[in-house]
């Protein structure tokens, strides 16, 4: 993405048709022009590149003051058609029946190209698609982890580390997709990566992201799409697991494909011990406060 002023910055998105693309408000906030690729796990060979100046943020997203907001989605819209394939797919957002399920504790996936560590570590941008399990955190206890934030609202959705706290969305990784297996097996986009904290994606503090379930209006009004389905409908599928955990960020050519099932996925940690809990003494209440959300 460039600036007015020539500034180039880099963020995830998703493909939700074949002639639009879903990412974070904060990611298109005065940029005038962006190259979108599609269709690789690294960053030098992609198998679609196209270009494009079709930006539409959300009205409700105020692109002067731009940083981290509720409403913070924005799309892209294409010159062309996209020519699906087998590495070219869109992504099915969750529907506006699931925009308020409460998702504490179920296994998600988030992945990116952003950086491996925070920016004041050193860390670099992927050239290698990442990927990584997260924990669906109640939007009360993400608010024990920010209680001054004035962003987590029904709108948003938080997930926090797997087993290991160095396991978290990072900067780079804004627009990205968060996903499930949902009920009839297949994996459905929950969450648009929104922000992290300012203590740093190596900590356990818990991610935010915008659930798309509430802006179906707002697609079909910019796109004259219908993106929304019936969710009711579908045919629950078998939530046994029986695999391994992963530990840490994977490659996506190490790993192959991120997991296509709940047994794959296996299972969330089982007690606040093993997923980790916000501080409850008043030091750490005290430094909890001091710690916002940041746009990632």
């Amino acid at each position: 993405m460039v600036s007015s002023i020539g500034g180039v910055s880099s963020c995830g998105c998703s493909l939700i048709h074949n002639k639009w693309v879903l990412t974070a408000a904060h990611c298109l906030a005065n940029r005038i022009t962006f190259v979108v690729r599609f269709g690789l796990t690294n960053l030098t060979r992609p198998e679609i590149l196209v270009e494009s100046a079709n930006k539409y943020i959300h009205p409700e997203y105020d692109e002067i003051r731009a940083g981290v907001q509720t409403a913070d989605l924005a799309l892209v819209g294409l010159d062309h058609h996209i020519e699906y394939s087998a590495n070219v797919q869109p992504s099915r957002l969750m529907s506006s029946a699931q925009k308020n399920i409460n998702y504490e504790g179920v296994t998600m996936i988030v992945s990116g190209f952003g950086r491996t560590d925070d920016l004041w570590n050193g860390g670099a941008a992927s050239e290698i698609l990442l990927w990584v399990y997260q924990r669906g955190v109640s939007n009360e206890e993400c608010l024990r982890w920010y209680p001054t934030s004035q962003v987590i609202k029904e709108q948003t959705i938080c997930a926090g580390y797997y087993d290991n706290p160095s396991q978290s969305s990072c900067q780079g990784d804004s627009g990205g997709p968060l996903t499930i297996v949902d009920a009839d097996g297949e994996r459905t986009q929950v969450g648009i990566v929104s922000f992290g904290s300012t203590a740093g994606c190596n900590s356990p503090f818990p991610s935010g992201y915008v659930r798309p379930g509430h802006y179906h209006d707002w697609f079909t009004e910019v796109t004259g799409i219908n993106f929304d389905w019936d969710s009711d409908a579908i045919i629950p599928g078998s939530s046994e697991s029986s695999s391994e955990e992963s530990n840490g960020s994977s490659s996506e050519e190490d790993a192959g494909n991120p997991p296509s099932s709940e047994e794959d996925a296996g299972s969330p940690p089982s007690s606040e011990e093993d997923a980790g809990s916000p501080p409850s003494d008043e030091e750490d209440e005290e430094a909890r406060e001091r710690v916002h959300v940041v746009e990632y």
